[in-house]
């Protein structure tokens, strides 16, 4: 395990602002730029061809106040890579990883939905969770829990039991 990280990071040392290994996975902070250098290398050059999920973290009252995290597994050196990039809330863009891996289409759909993170190159960011005309980023730290959300009829034939 050791090993593998320290090639990752010798040749991506131009890359990574910081790195560190938490619970037997290395934790790699990187610029949003740089995002699909880094995972495309992880994917081509050192097999890490599982993409496990995307999600963030909203450090409000911080700026950058969003860290976009994505974790990736090897199955054949069996280690977790996690990478870790900060975005403003006034731009909160990062590329989309859906070139690389075809599961990423949902899960940024995900990650947009639940934080307003945008991902650049990913043609479908409709909801996927929420209805279509929800109103906001349930996630975020700033959303009101107490929040109501404007009604939606539901759609003939598509009644929730003890509706009909």
């Amino acid at each position: 395990m050791a090993a593998v990280f320290d090639r990752i990071r010798n040749a991506l040392a131009a890359k990574i602002g910081e790195s560190s290994v938490a619970h037997g996975i290395l934790v790699l902070h990187i610029a949003p730029q740089d995002l699909p250098g880094v995972v495309g290398a992880l994917k081509d050059d050192f097999r890490f061809d599982l993409f496990l999920d995307v999600t963030a973290v909203d450090w409000l009252g911080r700026e950058p106040r969003f860290e976009v995290v994505w974790h990736f597994y090897s199955t054949m050196h069996r280690v977790r890579v996690r990478i870790k990039a900060r975005v403003s809330e006034a731009e909160p863009v990062v590329g989309s990883l859906t070139g690389l891996y075809g599961s990423a289409h949902y899960m940024e759909r995900e990650c947009h939905e639940m934080y307003g993170i945008v991902f650049a190159g990913n043609p479908d960011l409709r909801p996927i969770l929420l209805y279509e005309g929800f109103v906001g980023h349930p996630l975020r730290k700033d959303y009101p829990k107490e929040r109501e959300q404007p009604l939606v009829p539901y759609r003939a034939g598509h009644e929730p039991p003890g509706r009909e």
